[in-house]
C-alpha cells in the first residue's frame, strides 16, 4: 500500500553472518534485538545473501532471524539480482515457496511436479527428467508460520518427483535430500522455529542481524530526502537508546521514520516520542488520519467507526499473539467476528497496519506489519476493553496467556499483567507488557482521545504501580526479567532508580566500582545503563565491580553481551561458575575452574553448548577433565 519504490532504490544491504546453530531461541524478540545490538561486530563472519550457495558443497541454508529484520527483503533481492543476471547464473530455476502459501494446501496430496504446476504453470513444459538434469533451488521463507506439522520421523520416503503424497510429506523428503538430491534449498524462519528442521539436513546457519549502526543512518537518509530532516531524525533516535536500539529491525525504522517526518516537520507538532508506546501511538493516529484524508476526502475520523475497527483488529492481534501467530486466515478473522467480505474496511483503515496478501495458490492471507505492532494493538485492545466495559479479557478462561480471575482497579489490572509477564519462562510478554504500562499514562491517552471511551485517572495508578515493578526488581532473582522490568518503568517516564545510581557512575564511569556498596536494585540500575550506554562492552572485567554474589548476578546481561570476561577472584569462583553457565553468547567466554571434578563434569555440558565455539576452563585437568 502507499507509494510503490524501487527495491534496489532504497535496499539497505543487511548484517547477515554466518556460523552459530540451528538451536531454538525462545526468548522474547526484543531481548535478541537487545543483545545482538551489543555484540561486537567482529565476533561474526558477514556474508552477502547472493554468497550464501558460494561453497559448492553446501545444500541447504537455514537463515534465522527475528520478525521484520528483513529475511523476505533478503529473498526479494537474492531472486532480484538473479534474474538481472548479477548472481548466482548457474541456478536455472528457482521456486520460491512461501509457508504462509503452503498452509492452504495441507489437506491436498500430490506429486512435487504438480505443486509447482499449482505455484508456476509455466512448469508445465518441464518434463520430470529435466529437474534432476538442470540446477533448481527452492526457497522456503518463513518456517515460523508453517501450520504443516513436519514429521520428519514418521513420514514416508519420496524419492519420485511424480509420486503423489501430501505437501508436508513432500516438503520433509525434499528437505532430507530424497527428492531432488541435487536441488538447492534456503529456509528463512524466526529463531524460536529453528528447531523444527533436524539439524542433520542443514549445511549452514546463518542469522539476519538487521541495520548496523551506519545502515540504520544510511536508511533514513535514503528514506527522508530533505537531509537536513533526515540529520534531526538521527539525532533524535541517537537520543533515545531504546529506540535507536529497536533501529536494527528495518520495519521500526520505517515506523519511526514515518512518525518523525511529520512530527519534525512542517505538517505535525507536539510532544516527540521518547518511548515505545508513543512511538506506536502517533503511528496508529497518522495511519487512521492519513486514511481519511486520502479516502474520505475530509480531516474529521469518524470514530464509531473507527473505534470498532481497532477494537476488532485489536482482537485479533490478542487472539493471534495468545496462539502465537503471525500470519492469520480467513477463519482466524471470522472468529473474531470480522466479515472476511468487508475486511478491505479494516485494511483500509490501516492500510499499513493491517495487510490482506492474496497468495499465488488459493486463498488469502493476512497480517499485521510486525509483531510489535500486533503486540500493540492487543495491548491496545485488552488496555481498551478494561477501561471501557470494566472487565478484564486477560481474565477470561480462554485466554492462556493470563489466568487470574480477580477484578479491581487500573493499578490492580496493571500489577496482575506485571505479575504474569514475570512467570513466563522466555519474557514472550515482555513487549506486551511495556505497551500496556505505558498506555495507562495520561499523556497517551489523550493522544488517543476519541478511541477511549472515557479517560482514566491514574496519577496515583502510576506511583502504586511503580513501585510495585520496583519491589519486583528488588525480589526478581532473573538478570533478564529485572531489565524488563527497567524498560517498564521507562515506558511509565520513572527515571529514579537509574538516576541513583549515576551519581557512582558519573563520579569515574563504570571502570571502578569495586567499592560501592549498592542494593541489589541499583546494581540492576547500572546493568541497565550499561547496557543502555553508547560505550562498546568489549572487555567486562569482575575485579572492577563489588566481589558478590550479588552484584555479580545482577551484572549477568552486561556480561552476555561482552566479547570477554577476565578471570575473577578466585575466591569467588565457587559461585562464579554457576553464574557463567548462564552466559550462552560471550566468545570466547574466559572461565576460571577451581571446582571438585564431579561438579565441573555435571557443568560442562551447559558451557559447551553450540554457542560457545571457543571455551577455555584452567585447572581441569588435575581434576581429570579434558580441556576444551
Amino acid at each position: 500500500p502507499g507509494t510503490s519504490t524501487l527495491l534496489n532504490e532504497i535496499y539497505t544491504d543487511l548484517y547477515i553472518t554466518e556460523g552459530g546453530s540451528g538451536e531454538v531461541n525462545n526468548e522474547h524478540e526484543v531481548r535478541q534485538i537487545e543483545a545482538a545490538s551489543r555484540r561486537p561486530a567482529t565476533q561474526e563472519t558477514p556474508i552477502k545473501c547472493n554468497d550464501l550457495f558460494k561453497d559448492q558443497s553446501i545444500r541447504t541454508v537455514l537463515t534465522k532471524g527475528v520478525a521484520g529484520i528483513g529475511k523476505t527483503v533478503s529473498v526479494q533481492k537474492f531472486i532480484l539480482d538473479w534474474t538481472e543476471g548479477k548472481a548466482n547464473q548457474d541456478v536455472l530455476f528457482i521456486f520460491p515457496l512461501p509457508f504462509r502459501e503452503l498452509n492452504l494446501m495441507k489437506t491436498e496430496k500430490l506429486s512435487l511436479v504438480n505443486l509447482l504446476h499449482q505455484f508456476f504453470r509455466d512448469t508445465k513444459y518441464l518434463k520430470p527428467i529435466e529437474y534432476h538434469q538442470y540446477k533448481v533451488m527452492f526457497i522456503f521463507d518463513g518456517l515460523d508460520e508453517c501450520r504443516l506439522p513436519l514429521d520428519f520421523q514418521n513420514n514416508k520416503r519420496v524419492s519420485d518427483v511424480t509420486q503423489s503424497a501430501s505437501v508436508d510429506v513432500l516438503l520433509t523428503n525434499l528437505i532430507q535430500g530424497n527428492l531432488l538430491p541435487s536441488a538447492l534449498l534456503w529456509i528463512t524462519t524466526r529463531p524460536a522455529a529453528a528447531n523444527q528442521i533436524p539439524p542433520d539436513c542443514i549445511d549452514q546457519v546463518t542469522e539476519v542481524r538487521g541495520f548496523s549502526d551506519p545502515q540504520k543512518e544510511e536508511y533514513f537518509r535514503k528514506r527522508i530526502r530533505d537531509q537536513s530532516l533526515a540529520e534531526r531524525i538521527i539525532t533524535h533516535m541517537k537520543s533515545s537508546r531504546s529506540l535507536y536500539i529497536m533501529c536494527h529491525i528495518p520495519v521500526f525504522c520505517w515506523i519511526s521514520a514515518t512518525v518523525l517526518e511529520r512530527m519534525l516537520g512542517e505538517a505535525e507538532g507536539g510532544e516527540i516520542p521518547k518511548t515505545l508506546t508513543q512511538m506506536f501511538t502517533h503511528f496508529l493516529i497518522f495511519q487512521i488520519k492519513h486514511r481519511s484524508q486520502k479516502y474520505q476526502r475530509k480531516s474529521d475520523v469518524d470514530l464509531d467507526q473507527t473505534r470498532e475497527i481497532i477494537l476488532a483488529l485489536g482482537k485479533l492481534a490478542f487472539q493471534q499473539l495468545e496462539k502465537g501467530n503471525l500470519i492469520f486466515y480467513e477463519e482466524d478473522l471470522r472468529e473474531c467476528s470480522i466479515d472476511v467480505r468487508e475486511v478491505s474496511v479494516y485494511s483500509g483503515v490501516c492500510t499499513q497496519i493491517f495487510r490482506q496478501e492474496s497468495g499465488l495458490h488459493l486463498g488469502k492471507v493476512f497480517s499485521f506489519v510486525h509483531l510489535s505492532v500486533q503486540e500493540f494493538l492487543a495491548a491496545l485492545y485488552e488496555f481498551l476493553s478494561f477501561i471501557s466495559n470494566n472487565r478484564n479479557v486477560l481474565q477470561q478462561k480462554h485466554s492462556r496467556l493470563f489466568g487470574f480471575s480477580k477484578k479491581g482497579t487500573m493499578s490492580d489490572f496493571l500489577k496482575s499483567a506485571v505479575d504474569k509477564a514475570l512467570q513466563s519462562e522466555n519474557g514472550h510478554l515482555d513487549l506486551f507488557l511495556r505497551f500496556l504500562l505505558g498506555l495507562s499514562l495520561e499523556s497517551n491517552q489523550t493522544l488517543l482521545r476519541g478511541l477511549l471511551i472515557q479517560t482514566e485517572n491514574i496519577s496515583h495508578s502510576k506511583e502504586e504501580v511503580v513501585e510495585y515493578i520496583k519491589q519486583k526488581i528488588r525480589e526478581n532473582p532473573s538478570p533478564e526479567k529485572t531489565i524488563s522490568l527497567f524498560h517498564c518503568l521507562n515506558e511509565l517516564n520513572d527515571h529514579s532508580l537509574v538516576q541513583e545510581v549515576q551519581k557512582y557512575l558519573n563520579r569515574g564511569g563504570s571502570s571502578d566500582l569495586s567499592g560501592a556498596y549498592l542494593s541489589p536494585d541499583q546494581w540492576s540500575a547500572v546493568a541497565f545503563v550499561m547496557l543502555n550506554s553508547e560505550e562498546e562492552l568489549d572487555e567486562f572485567d569482575l575485579r572492577k565491580f563489588q566481589r558478590s554474589e550479588e552484584c555479580f548476578l545482577r551484572l549477568l546481561p552486561v556480561v552476555k553481551v561482552s566479547r570477554k570476561i577476565t578471570k575473577p577472584d578466585p575466591r569467588l569462583v565457587n559461585w562464579g561458575i554457576f553464574w557463567f553457565t548462564a552466559s550462552v553468547s560471550v566468545r570466547p567466554l574466559l572461565v576460571a575452574a577451581q571446582r571438585t571434578r564431579d561438579l565441573l563434569v555435571s557443568l560442562l555440558p551447559h558451557l559447551l553448548t553450540p554457542f560457545h565455539p571457543v571455551v577455555y576452563c584452567w585447572n581441569l585437568r588435575r581434576h581429570g577433565c579434558p580441556r576444551s
